[in-house]
Parts: C-alpha cells; structure tokens; sequence
C-alpha cells in the first residue's frame, strides 16, 4: 500500500511538471492579437481591479497571457481542476477551489470578498460542467456585489485540435494565430433584483458569444 501511494505521487509529480512544460513551450510559440486590450489596459493602469470571464474551452490562452498578474482563479475541485490548479499556482495565481454545484454560496462570497478587497478574479462562467457556452450567475454576481466590471474575453484559434470533451476544449497548434477580443468593462446597478440579475447574466452570455465568434475572423492569405 505504502510503495501504491509513493508511486502514485511520483505519477502526480511528473504529470505536473510536464503540463506545466508543455503548456509553456506551446503557448510561447502562439502568435497573439489582442483587440480592445486598451479596456483592460486602463483599468489595469488605474489600479482597478474586475472580473474576467471567458470560456471553459478556451482557457488555455487566457491563462496564459494573464500569468504572473496575481490574479486569483475560480478554479474546480474536480481532477482534472486539481492539474489546472497546480498550473495556475505556477503561473503566479492564487487559487481557489469550487463550484457553482460544490460549496457554491461559500465560494461565491470568497470571490466577492476578493473583488471588494481590491483583486481581480477570473471565471469560466460556464465550468465546470456545463452546458457549454451558457453562463451561470458567478461572474455577474461578483462583479455586482463588489461593485466591479466584468469584462468579457472571446479567444480565437487558427489552427487547433478540438477534444471530445463537454466544453470542446482547444487546444493550439504550434505557431498558431491567436486572438484575444476585450469587451468594454461593464458595470452593474448594486440594487439590482432577481429578474435584472438574470437579464444581465443572459445579456453577458450573448456578448461573450458575439466576442467568441468575432475572435474567430481570422483574415485570409
């Protein structure tokens, strides 16, 4: 049992250490545009902080290119959040574990509590398991509550292997052109109630959609 264990942490290690390579060397390698990066940009050099949502398939860039910011990152508990996890950490994220569906009220105040003390958050509005592309309350909610933007980024990839997973994930072929489109922050009313909560949520998921399908142009050679 002892020498299970001891080999399956040396499995847990490795995997660890070669996510976190590979992920470096490939994204190194990826060709980014950025569109209305000045939104962020202003906020950024004005020392505010926001949410930041994007989709769970497209996470990877993201992550990427908002590393070494200290920004803390709504991450799942499940196993596969567990690597996501250990490579955030290592791309200078705070971390915190959980869910809409696992401890979701505990986590929703913790990241409220984040925002109003002044640190950005990042979310996949619609992880960790779906349905894809339909944002859930999170995002909205946190930047509401804290009185915070939320700013929207849709992820284009040129070239790509699509998995066969719930959220499609992408993943960038080398040398890839990439594109990053910003919304303008968004504000919300403090006051708002359930059903101007539930238009706003239903408002950001159509934006986002927009800015995936605008990230998607790419110019032909």
């Amino acid at each position: 049992m002892k020498l299970r264990k001891i080999w399956q942490d040396v499995l847990r290690f490795l995997g660890n250490y070669f996510l976190s390579h590979v992920a470096n060397v490939l994204c190194k390698t990826i060709r980014v545009t950025f569109v209305n990066k000045g939104a962020v940009d202003a906020l950024e050099s004005e020392g505010k902080n926001y949410v930041l949502a994007f989709w769970h398939g497209t996470m990877l860039l993201p992550w990427y290119c908002n590393r070494g910011k200290n920004i803390v990152a709504l991450v799942s508990q499940s196993k596969d959040g567990e690597l996501l996890a250990r490579l955030l950490k290592r791309w200078k994220y705070d971390v915190v574990r959980g869910s809409s569906t696992r401890g979701g009220n505990v986590v929703l105040r913790m990241m409220i509590d984040y925002a109003r003390n002044k640190r950005t958050i990042a979310i996949t509005p619609d992880g960790p398991r779906g349905p894809i592309y339909k944002m859930k309350a999170g995002a909205v909610v946190t930047a509401q509550k804290s009185n915070v933007p939320l700013v929207l980024a849709g992820i284009g990839i040129r070239k790509k292997k699509i998995l066969k997973s719930w959220d499609k994930f992408e993943i960038p072929a080398l040398f890839s052109k990439t594109k990053v489109v910003y919304s303008d922050p968004i504000y919300f009313n403090g006051e708002m109630n359930y059903g101007q909560t539930s238009d706003m949520i239903a408002f950001c998921e159509n934006k986002l959609n927009e800015l995936q399908k605008e990230a998607g142009r790419f110019e032909q050679k």
